[in-house]
């Protein structure tokens, strides 16, 4: 089995930073993408920041410039540095990973900005 462990979500106010983390353990073979999503209350899940199969990053337009992903391959592990937080990035953030042809996901970490 794989495991994906989220942590580094809180509260934080307008303008704040906070940094999530994941780690992937278990049986883990070729991870061929990893990265983020994240799904607010009444809304489907969506893409915030991800590595593609091919080593590039992608973003959701709604956090270009203000957050990042990074990774420590060897560790299995990817972060997101987000900062400049407004309300709305107001979420469960889960860490997402492909390996072969099956999608893995963590738990989830609760991120909410207040006003």
């Amino acid at each position: 089995q794989v495991q994906l462990v989220e942590s580094g979500g809180g509260l934080v106010h307008t303008g704040g930073s906070l940094r999530l983390s994941c780690a992937a353990s278990g049986s883990i073979f070729r991870i061929l993408a990893m990265g983020w999503y994240r799904q607010a209350p009444g809304k489907q899940r969506e893409m915030v920041a991800h590595f593609t199969s091919g080593g590039t990053t992608n973003y959701a337009d709604s956090v270009k410039g203000r957050f990042t992903i990074s990774r420590e391959t060897g560790k299995n592990t990817v972060y997101l540095q987000m900062n400049s937080l407004k309300p709305e990035d107001t979420a469960v953030y889960y860490c997402h990973a492909l390996m072969g042809r099956s999608d893995y996901w963590g738990q989830g970490t609760q991120v909410t900005v207040s006003s």
